[in-house]
């Protein structure tokens, strides 16, 4: 049973969505604008639905709590039980989203009995001129903050970033942002739904009716400080797995290739989920030989026990691109293995 797990789409219509993702995996329109893909999700009432192999229509939320050590790896499972961690998207935005902000750990888990929710972002796609707002870019007073989300000038203290393909953003819990339109981006985050909405523009949700606002909690959130620069800065290069992000909660890195790439990731300890951002390729386990074909615009996770296979681009003379995203359990990083033990221990 354990093998590359392909998925059911899983859609979800929002006023700010638009039709590139269906477009993009050649999916039916739905009539509905889609703003996001739940790529891997376990979620409780967007639970992911594996579509392939043995265990095709059942659960990834039923199956990793039968085998929690061997889909998320040992470490996982003994830091996060039988719950998948991460909660991966495709984001696209033909409108600006809602600029929001997420509760760290304690906060959530004081206020909500849910994890915190730090994320990221990868650029896939952007429109020229499109930009994202991330951070302030001038320090404000929560007073301040509540006078400018009445009269509707918050924007006008964040930091504005314009984006091209490849750009990356890492927010931690507490970091106001917002995605604006024309930005296709896949996101990689904690699995949680929490979200402080702070300020939406005034207009009516998917019902036609005003759009709750979350401005009390949002405060208690937010993080006021002004930091120097908001993007990531990365080393990148071809046929390499370019490390984007590493952090307590996940590690990402995204590779172009265009002949086959081999993947040994059994020294992390961790499931692997991948994401097919550019050109469809094939994944074949070395253990047991086992082979899925992940088309552009697709997802697979790869349980802990099998993390060492080949990715083998359909096409030989053309470029593929996947990001992948996991947990880094390599004992070598002190600072790294600290952190998160501090973090896991409450200290």
């Amino acid at each position: 049973m354990y093998y590359p797990y392909l998925f059911q789409p899983n859609l979800h219509p929002v006023v700010w969505g638009g039709e590139q993702i269906t477009r993009w995996k050649h999916l039916p329109s739905s009539g509905q604008p889609i703003g996001e893909s739940w790529e891997v999700s376990a979620v409780p009432g967007s639970e992911s639905i594996i579509a392939n192999g043995s265990q095709a229509g059942r659960s990834l939320v039923e199956v990793v709590r039968e085998h929690p050590v061997e889909l998320l790896g040992k470490a996982v499972a003994a830091e996060y039980g039988n719950e998948l961690p991460l909660l991966v998207k495709f984001i696209d935005a033909r409108r600006d989203l809602s600029i929001q902000v997420h509760p760290d750990d304690e906060m959530a888990h004081r206020r909500h009995r849910k994890r915190g929710k730090t994320e990221m972002w990868y650029i896939i796609d952007a429109q020229p001129g499109a930009f994202l707002y991330a951070g302030f870019k001038d320090e404000i007073t929560p007073d301040e903050y509540r006078r400018r989300i009445a009269d509707g000038t918050i924007t006008d203290v964040l930091a504005r970033h314009e984006v091209r393909p490849g750009d990356v953003f890492y927010l931690p819990a507490g970091r106001v942002h917002a995605i604006c339109s024309g930005i296709l981006l896949a996101e990689v985050q904690q699995s949680s739904d929490v979200t402080y909405r702070i300020f939406d523009y005034n207009r009516p949700g998917m019902d036609g009716k005003p759009r709750e606002l979350h401005t009390e909690l949002a405060a208690e959130a937010l993080d006021f400080h002004v930091e120097r620069s908001y993007r990531t800065d990365y080393d990148y290069a071809c046929d390499r797995a370019n490390l984007v992000v590493d952090s307590r909660y996940f590690s990402v890195r995204v590779i172009d290739f265009s002949a086959p790439f081999h993947r040994n990731l059994l020294k992390y300890d961790s499931f692997i989920i991948t994401m097919c951002l550019k050109g469809d390729c094939r994944i074949r386990i070395r253990r047991t030989g086992d082979e899925i074909a992940l088309r552009e615009g697709f997802s697979t996770f790869i349980p802990a026990c099998i993390a060492d296979y080949d990715i083998i681009p359909d096409n030989p003379s053309g470029q593929c691109q996947v990001l992948d995203a996991f947990i880094n359990n390599k004992p070598q990083d002190f600072s790294r293995f600290l952190s998160r033990f501090l973090h896991i221990s409450g200290k």
